[in-house]
């Protein structure tokens, strides 16, 4: 099926459900360029900062544009020869979703997940502090949101939405543990310490996200300041169509 590619601002070049083997012309699965790459697709499960599955993810898949999965597979060969693997948590985002942040922070009432994703933050000021918007490099299928874990893979802890909220930005012996290498705060952390600059967190984190940011750029992404974990490839295919398209698994 080929994407119907739209004017700047025009939203939804596709709509409507897609069949599970289908793909836009140009967008591939991860695991197909990049099996090794380890794949913990947040939104589609419950633990993320609005505490549910979100709109559109019908499957916990990675979807990217080819050149933008090519760069990753470039990255985690880098990788592979320190014993280590990149770990995706948002790839292709549909537009749905983003939709469903936006509504999500109009909604004062809704903050059950505030005591580990945004503790010193009012979720009203998400979109003027850059945390949410209402387009997103993700819906263009560029972007991806990544980390580092080392290999043989740590097991990460088990997720339970009854268990105690702990600060995303605490000490890495503390927060939650999903196997990756201490990046100073966990993904999706609304706090100052997510920002690419920030010198308030230890060496070893210091050290991991020059590592990533060095691969990352090296092979042709570009960073996001406030997210140290957010980056799109520079010569992106679609840098004006958002896609709806939603993420369902591939027919095998």
């Amino acid at each position: 099926m080929k994407p119907v590619c739209m004017s700047i601002g025009v939203l939804l070049a596709l709509a409507g459900p897609a069949r599970p083997a289908d793909l836009p012309q140009g967008f591939v699965y991860l695991r197909d360029v990049a099996p090794t790459v380890r794949q913990d697709m947040r939104y589609y499960g419950s633990h993320n900062f609005t505490g549910r599955p979100i709109p559109g993810y019908l499957s916990p898949e990675c979807i990217l544009t080819a050149p933008a999965a090519r760069a990753l597979a470039a990255v985690q060969a880098d990788l592979a020869a320190s014993n280590l693997s990149l770990i995706v948590y948002d790839c292709y985002r549909p537009q749905r979703a983003v939709n469903d942040f936006v509504t999500w922070g109009q909604n004062p009432s809704e903050q059950s997940m505030k005591a580990e994703f945004y503790p010193r933050v009012d979720k009203a000021d998400f979109v003027k502090l850059g945390y949410v918007a209402d387009k997103s490099g993700h819906s263009r299928g560029s972007t991806v949101d990544l980390a580092i874990v080392p290999v043989p893979l740590v097991e990460p802890a088990p997720y339970r939405a009854d268990a105690p909220k702990v600060d995303c930005a605490a000490p890495a012996d503390r927060r939650f543990r999903d196997g990756s290498l201490d990046f100073g705060t966990g993904f999706d952390c609304m706090d100052e310490k997510s920002h690419i600059d920030v010198t308030a967190i230890s060496p070893a984190a210091q050290h991991n996200r020059a590592l990533l940011h060095d691969l990352m750029l090296g092979h042709g992404f570009k960073d996001y300041h406030e997210e140290w974990w957010h980056f799109t490839l520079r010569e992106e295919p679609f840098p004006d169509t958002y896609f709806d398209f939603p993420i369902a698994a591939p027919s095998r």
